[in-house]
């Protein structure tokens, strides 16, 4: 069997990665393990805003959007004494029904793009991926075949799959890419091992059927709360909005076993019932936080990404979400370079631009994880009391967890604020990016920078009007650019010019005649077409030169 990319693992990141290619009209075959229809874990509960950017483009975002908690039902962070006492404090998150209407009034409802954040668990949205590989001529997707081996030449590698029902096969493919999770074999054949800090948490964590839960509560259910008190603090995430839910219970420094703590004593005090109380345990779903990154995303040919390539403690589902990121940034390169108009620095960018966001990261979510642990352990011994010291102890906790962990379901600097000041293929110029932080984003037309998105006089998003390749956008149609479209005709690259007006706040942006945006949605170059190398630039970003002359 021969295709473009040779695929391992059809998690969220793969179908991803596939998804992607296929957008750029690459052929890739996917391998997994599984059974179709096996789903691992219920471990991701949110899609990030950047990742439903990443379906929009792939025309998933409304079919994602539809799908997981009800309708009405509120996508909420609470902070209580226990699922079922009183309320410290809660972050607003519109219900997904309430998107896009004059009732979302929560704390991300005024981020500068077309999608907001979606709060969804992974065994929904893998179902809805498969079927949208699925419908795509250029993907195929083996389940229940198992890569074995592999070696690799200057002119691509050659892989052994085990087939489930029958004799092993060889898949031919110019490239290989492991997005078979934190074990990877893909990661291990080219030498890679994951550095970090191996155990920073461990978390007894529990899916089960509760029916009778939100009949018990106090207060409105949603889709995240968490419990604080003296005995036992831990969170519970909700799958269905009924009665599915994912129970993690925190376990301290003393508790170094997760067995160490009787499993259903704890469940009983983060949700506040007593012995009575029915539940089924659906699976045990225990797991360590870690903060380990690959030291080696690539050889040759060959690419990690995803849990692959890093794992941290997984806080609002930024482990999968990075993964899609890498996805994102992997897929244009590969395609470009399949195609013919990518050059060999293009691939050395993947590995300069996702590597150091990705410790980047990894540090953001370890800090925040210390920062939790701490609040957890300082809960006041009165926070129950009914007594005026016991209410002011609920009030101060309320505005601690409040501020605190807005941050973190909140984070819009983590969803669109990463720049990549780093590449081979980026044209720099004097101006530095701004800082990147997990909660607060400045946008900025910088190379290496997300380009500040906005809505076109049609009402379209500014990324709706780019196509597959690269984006010139001019802000005076009198600008010349025939040297521009002539240099990506003559690579072969895709060049759309669109001339835009943004106004406002947005305007003041766009400060440059002329701004270069790549497929991944990212500044390449900006300036002025009247002393500009319009040659020079476009082979750099296209990977065929290492300067601008």
């Amino acid at each position: 069997m021969k295709t473009d990319v040779l695929i391992v693992g059809a998690g969220p990141v793969g179908l991803s990665l596939a998804l992607e290619l296929a957008h750029h009209g690459v052929r890739s075959v996917v391998v997994e393990r599984r059974a179709r229809g096996d789903v691992v874990t219920v471990r991701c509960n949110h899609i990030s805003s950047r990742s439903m950017e990443f379906f929009r483009r792939h025309g998933l975002a409304d079919r994602v959007r539809q799908t997981g908690l009800p309708s009405d039902y509120p996508q909420d962070v609470s902070y209580r004494t226990a699922t079922t006492g009183v309320e410290l404090s809660r972050i607003r998150i519109a219900a997904r029904g309430d998107r896009f209407s004059d009732r979302d009034t929560g704390v991300d409802a005024d981020w500068p793009t077309a999608e907001p954040p979606h709060r969804m668990n992974q065994i929904y949205l893998e179902p809805l991926m498969i079927d949208a590989a699925l419908a795509r001529p250029e993907i195929t997707l083996l389940f229940q075949h198992d890569m074995l081996d592999f070696v690799q030449d200057d002119s691509g590698v050659t892989a052994r799959i085990a087939a489930g029902t029958g004799a092993d096969i060889t898949v031919e493919s110019q490239f290989l890419v492991g997005c078979d999770g934190g074990a990877s074999r893909v990661r291990k054949a080219i030498g890679g091992r994951l550095d970090g800090d191996a155990v920073i948490q461990r978390v007894q964590s529990t899916y089960l059927r509760a029916p009778g839960l939100i009949d018990a509560m106090q207060v409105p259910p949603c889709w995240c709360m968490f419990s604080l008190n003296p005995r036992r603090s831990g969170n519970i995430y909700s799958i269905d909005g009924k009665e599915l839910w994912l129970v993690h219970n925190y376990l301290r420094d003393s508790e170094p076993e997760f067995a160490s703590v009787d499993r259903d004593a704890c469940i009983r005090e983060i949700f506040g019932v007593g012995a009575d109380f029915d539940y089924e345990i659906l699976n045990i779903e225990d797991w360590f936080g870690r903060r380990l990154v690959a030291d080696k995303l690539r050889d040759g040919r060959v690419f990690i990404a995803g849990d692959a390539a890093h794992l941290w403690v997984p806080y609002a589902g930024y482990g999968m979400n990075a993964g899609i990121a890498d996805a994102f940034n992997l897929g244009w390169i590969l395609g470009a370079v399949i195609a013919g108009w990518g050059g060999e620095r293009l691939l050395d960018a993947y590995v300069a631009e996702r590597g150091p966001i990705t410790e980047q990261v990894s540090r953001f979510a370890m800090d925040h994880c210390m920062k939790m642990a701490a609040q957890r352990s300082a809960v006041p011994a009165n926070l129950e009391d009914p007594t005026p010291e016991g209410e002011a102890a609920r009030a101060r906790m309320g505005r601690e967890t409040y501020d605190l962990n807005v941050q973190q379901y909140c984070a819009a600097g983590l969803n669109y604020g990463y720049f990549y000041d780093k590449s081979p293929v980026i044209a720099a110029d004097d101006a530095q990016p701004p800082g990147y932080t997990m909660a607060h984003y400045t946008p900025s037309t910088v190379p290496g920078c997300r380009v500040p998105h906005f809505f076109l006089d049609d009402g379209r998003s500014l990324y709706d009007a780019f196509g597959t390749g690269y984006a010139l956008l001019r802000l005076d149609p009198s600008v010349e650019v025939a040297g521009f479209v002539a240099a990506a005709a003559a690579i072969g690259m895709p060049l759309a010019v669109l001339d835009i007006a943004p106004k406002g706040a947005v305007g003041a942006l766009y400060a440059h005649p002329l701004v270069l945006v790549r497929p991944d949605q990212h500044v390449a170059w900006r300036g002025d077409a009247s002393d500009a190398d319009a040659e020079g630039i476009i082979r750099h970003v296209a990977g065929y030169q290492n300067k601008i002359i």
